[in-house]
């Protein structure tokens, strides 16, 4: 058998999760839980968000942080941009990737980035053009938040994500793709939105982020593998989540994520004993934090690979 990656695991705890918890993690914390991470195999990182620091002072090194990731060759170095001003920032900062937040909730996108739906879809033409001019090697992805419902808005209709998704696309995203922000979606709702997802846009149809709010989040990226997808975000230790979502919001955990698909023989390009020491710079860096995760605590079970 081929020990070639099948899927991807990109990592976002240094962005979604840090940027989610009150503490600011130190610089230097930062660094070597990056490069653990690296070490552990993963492929893609994002590593911060350009916003203001007034704004998110969690994120007031991100500069600093991209250059010392960029070191390391095998991986992709990922960072959030709300809108241009972020994005001439981050393409200064020679990042590889930008993924803008378009919500499919009006009410959410309000709350987040004090834009609509439409005017995201604006901002994103004008990010594409400043790339193009720029920096047309960088990769440039949306994951349209609250696809799978809003704790604001409540139900968010399914035509309108996929009006918006191609509406991304069109305006210039290299893949859009999915967010249970808000920790609502099901299995099967997974399954039919993927299926339509990609239908819609074919090989611009991007990663599935899943959040285990109400324990669905495993479940729930499974569907989508079922239906396609081969990108999935994650985050080590669950770290991060919607504030909105109360409990143990965060992201799905990297660590339960990949030993789900290594377990099945779906090879993810990850060492699964590397990536659970990754846990221990994280817990060093954000002391009394909780993380999560099913694996870490029980242990890797004898014989698992030749389950």
């Amino acid at each position: 058998m081929s020990t070639a990656p099948e899927v991807l695991i990109s990592e976002v705890g240094p962005r979604d999760g840090l940027q989610s918890v009150q503490t600011t993690m130190p610089t230097a914390s930062k660094l070597l839980w990056i490069d653990a991470l690296v070490a552990a195999g993963l492929r893609e990182i994002e590593v911060g968000s350009f916003v203001p620091a007034r704004l998110l002072p969690q994120m007031a090194d991100v500069a600093e942080v991209v250059q010392h990731a960029l070191r390391h060759e095998s991986v992709t170095v990922m960072a959030l941009v709300p809108n241009r001003r972020g994005a001439e920032a981050a393409l200064s900062s020679g990042v590889h990737k930008i993924t803008l937040p378009v919500s499919a909730s009006e009410a959410h996108s309000l709350a987040n980035v004090r834009k609509t739906p439409a005017q995201m879809v604006d901002a994103l033409r004008e990010v594409h053009a400043l790339r193009r001019e720029h920096a047309p090697g960088v990769a440039m992805e949306v994951g349209l938040s609250t696809a799978f419902g809003c704790t604001l808005q409540g139900l968010v209709n399914e035509d309108d994500v996929i009006r918006l998704a191609v509406a991304c696309a069109n305006a210039g995203a290299d893949e859009v793709g999915l967010s249970d922000t808000t920790g609502m979606a099901n299995p099967a709702q997974v399954r039919r939105l993927f299926t339509r997802l990609r239908a819609e846009l074919g090989a611009k149809a991007g990663a599935a982020h899943m959040h285990n709010t109400r324990g669905l989040g495993l479940a729930n990226c499974l569907a989508a593998y079922d239906v396609g997808v081969r990108t999935f975000d994650a985050s080590l230790g669950g770290l991060g989540g919607c504030p909105y979502a109360p409990g143990a919001s965060g992201n799905v955990v990297t660590e339960d994520l990949v030993f789900m698909f290594e377990a099945m023989g779906v090879r993810t390009g990850i060492d699964i004993e590397k990536l659970i020491a990754a846990r221990a710079p994280l817990k060093a860096g954000l002391p009394g934090e909780p993380v999560y995760g099913m694996t870490p605590e029980a242990g890797l079970p004898k014989g698992w690979r030749n389950a």
